[in-house]
């Protein structure tokens, strides 16, 4: 128990003696110890990689899987590890609902069996999205995070501790300072004039204690040079790990590309074998076939030498369709077709 107690005030301490130095670096007021170019780089090029990292993987996070709620989801799942319950994609969810409108408007009707079809199609979308959701989160997201929550916090980790290591180094170099300067003080040449005249016997005497403070000091300094050059190697060799991490995002990148290419491609294909099924069923074909629905087909004759842009002969087929103007008729005669006022018309039956 005392073990510990003095632990803790030891450890209390060292926290005191670091933020201390830590403020007067801040002010101004100490000097403070400069890290090696190249370990600053590298430092900085890893901060940007998180930074990017974390952006691109919240951003593909978003593109997968849009739904905010859905997302929270998969993340409490993961942080249990917990298998995340499959969930039916949207393309999937239309399918099945255009289903169940076949089966209630008649599946042997000509709209429930598009409505079957076209079902049948959003599902195999669906599944291709599925496919395209899983291979991106193992070969895209999961590298990415893995990046994120295990080499980049053994790197921050051991940085944490590099900046110890550094304030623990400018207290001892303060500290020999302050003793050198306390030894040099207590060596100076004796002042026989002075008017309150010291005691010369216990100025050697503390002057052999400031020498051997100093002493201390230095040994102190040696053993906290050695300690920051052993954690700035660490740091240094975890930061220089970055480039393979890149090397590694740039294959993950090229396999979320090539599985969105793929899925795209599967869908497009999908797409096109609808268009033709589509083209090639009895209904569309009806549907081609048939013409807008006329209104009241008679035949007139033409009373005036009204000169249309389809020249209509005298006695035409006139009808009206859906949405037409009250005052015009569609007048017909063989292949010609045109609209006629009918004013210039005497409808004959």
């Amino acid at each position: 128990m005392d073990f510990n107690v003095k632990k803790l005030a030891s450890d209390a301490g060292v926290f005191f003696t670091r933020a201390v130095q830590f403020t007067e670096e801040k002010l101004g007021q100490a000097e403070k110890t400069e890290l090696d170019p190249h370990l600053e780089n590298l430092i900085t090029r890893a901060d940007s990689t998180k930074n990017w990292t974390e952006k691109i993987l919240k951003q593909t996070e978003v593109l997968l899987q849009p739904n905010p709620s859905a997302r929270i989801e998969e993340f409490i799942y993961d942080k249990l590890d917990k298998k995340l319950p499959s969930r039916t994609t949207n393309a999937e969810l239309l399918g099945q609902y255009m289903l169940d409108a076949a089966i209630e408007f008649g599946s042997d009707t000509p709209y429930g069996k598009t409505l079957i079809t076209v079902a049948e199609y959003q599902k195999r979308l669906g599944g291709a999205e599925r496919e395209f959701l899983h291979t991106s989160a193992v070969t895209f997201l999961s590298p990415l995070r893995n990046f994120l929550e295990g080499d980049w916090r053994t790197i921050s980790k051991e940085r944490r501790l590099l900046e110890n290591r550094r304030l623990d180094l400018d207290i001892c170099k303060a500290r020999l300072k302050k003793a050198k300067l306390a030894e040099a003080k207590a060596a100076a040449t004796p002042d026989f004039q002075e008017t309150r005249p010291r005691n010369y016997v216990l100025s050697a005497s503390a002057s052999a204690l400031l020498s051997e403070e100093v002493d201390k000091a230095e040994h102190e300094l040696r053993v906290a040079q050695t300690e920051f050059d052993r954690q700035a190697e660490v740091t240094r060799l975890l930061l220089e790990g970055i480039s393979s991490t890149h090397l590694n995002h740039l294959r993950c990148l090229q396999d979320f590309a090539e599985a969105q290419a793929t899925y795209y491609a599967q869908c497009h294909h999908y797409m096109q074998d609808l268009q033709r099924e589509l083209n090639r069923s009895p209904v569309t074909l009806a549907m081609e076939q048939s013409q807008l629905p006329v209104t009241g087909a008679r035949k007139a004759r033409v009373l005036y030498d009204y000169d249309a842009h389809d020249k209509p002969q005298h006695l035409i087929t006139v009808y009206t369709v859906p949405g037409m103007d009250p005052d015009w008729l569609i007048g017909e005669r063989g292949n010609e077709k045109g609209k006629v006022p009918v004013t210039y018309l005497e409808l004959l039956s």
